[in-house]
């Protein structure tokens, strides 16, 4: 198999002046109030015109700016667009008479197969650019070039960088089994990472984002397996009769949580990252699965039926002092803890299927967040604003995302196969 090539290394050649102090832009946003944003079609400046490179520098900034839930994006048909990009190389009056308050300018340079993307923010009320940065790298990568530009767009805007350069790792049934795929976070560049025609599930980052844990039943047991994503090198590092299931990485990579049930029912272990340490943390009569780190590595969230139905419960990540989250709801599943940790997400059932619910760790503040479909495997952007999970609202299992207070979900997969499982990469 080919190596499986992730990463583009960006050459940023220049950087634009930013025009506030501390280089930090103040915009406030709220649903009443957005800041109106146009993304001028990008230009050709050397070498041929490439349609495909323009169509898709263009459409990956849209998607960025809009659910960031900042921007309204405008309808870049209001203004002149086929002009120059830098500052005095084109007229600001149309864009503001248009409405717009900011907007972002692009040009392409091709040389072969050699791509350089240089992009540009204006503030267009007070006609002056904000941020400017060059990338290089090759045809295919149009899209992450345009995905690392919205990264510093919300880096300048919120003084936190984005996260639309990562990754989405999940499960499809694209090829009539349960496979492990690797995808943009908005759908595309679809890869995939594992072909043993069996059932594969759970995958998760390392903090790192160089290897993934995935349990799989290649071997008849449901085993847990560690893979680079450089190499394809594979490792099974949990094998113990019985499962071995929901693998969650912990912050700092150095060991993995995940439920055995080697000495019976299903309980919540930890292993070191090779599997060779193993420390058990539940001991009762029920089940207990599907660990969750704190971003501290300090507490763990997972799942328990111990009171007679599946609920969310909290304990120290060596086992002690464990208590109930979730007091609501006869059946609740899937928990994640937030980047930030001050929310945890989870799913409970209702009529017609899952919900996913957000909720403070000390039980606090329960907020449902889906309602159409059934909804499940909610995990976090690197970030905390934004949710990557999977519903059934068009008919068939499907990847969406959406802000972290439940909107602008949106729908990520691109093919009509069954996904499943998401999980948002670290920042590379």
């Amino acid at each position: 198999m080919k190596k499986v090539v992730l990463f583009l290394l960006f050459a940023i050649l220049t950087a634009g002046t930013l025009c506030a102090a501390d280089d930090y832009l103040e915009v406030t946003a709220s649903p009443e109030r957005k800041v109106s944003l146009a993304v001028a079609p990008p230009v050709s400046q050397g070498g041929a015109a490439n349609s495909e490179i323009s169509r898709n520098v263009m459409d990956a900034l849209q998607f960025d700016m809009d659910l960031t839930g900042l921007f309204t994006v405008l309808d870049t048909s209001l203004a002149g667009t086929l002009s120059g990009i830098r500052p005095g190389e084109f007229d600001m009056a149309p864009w503001r008479a248009a409405g717009a308050e900011y907007l972002i300018k692009s040009a392409y340079q091709l040389n072969g197969d050699d791509t350089i993307l240089e992009c540009r923010l204006y503030d267009v009320i007070r006609g002056r650019q904000v941020l400017a940065k060059r990338y290089s790298g090759k045809r295919k990568d149009a899209r992450r070039m345009a995905h690392s530009f919205s990264d510093e767009i919300l880096l300048l805007m919120t003084r936190e960088k984005g996260p639309f350069t990562g990754k989405i790792a999940f499960v499809s049934k694209k090829s009539g089994n349960k496979e492990i795929y690797l995808m943009d976070y908005d759908g595309y560049t679809v890869q995939r990472l594992t072909a043993n025609g069996s059932i594969n599930l759970n995958p998760d980052f390392s903090p790192n984002a160089r290897e993934i844990i995935y349990t799989s039943y290649k071997k008849g047991n449901p085993d847990l397996y560690r893979r680079d994503l450089f190499s394809t090198a594979e490792a099974r590092i949990s094998s113990h009769p019985g499962i071995n299931i929901t693998g969650s990485w912990s912050p700092d990579g150095s060991k993995v949580a995940l439920a055995l049930s080697r000495d019976g029912n299903a309980e919540i272990y930890v292993i070191s990252k090779d599997g060779k340490q193993l420390k058990r943390l539940t001991r009762n009569n029920d089940i207990d699965t599907s660990p969750a780190w704190s971003p501290d590595g300090g507490k763990l969230a997972f799942l328990s039926d111990r009171l007679g139905k599946p609920q969310i419960f909290v304990m120290n990540a060596d086992g002690s002092n464990s208590y109930r989250l979730t007091t609501s709801g006869a059946y609740n599943v899937s928990p994640t803890w937030s980047p930030k940790g001050d929310r945890i997400l989870y799913c409970r059932q209702q009529p017609g299927g899952f919900q996913i619910h957000s909720i403070t760790p000390d039980g606090n503040d329960d907020i449902q967040l889906t309602s159409e479909g059934s909804n499940e495997h909610p995990r976090w952007s690197p970030d905390g604003r934004f949710i990557t999970f999977s519903s059934t609202r068009d008919g068939i299992q499907a990847l969406y995302v959406m802000r972290a207070d439940g909107s602008g979900q949106t729908k990520i997969s691109r093919g009509g196969s069954a996904d499943s499982h998401p999980v948002w990469s670290p920042r590379w």
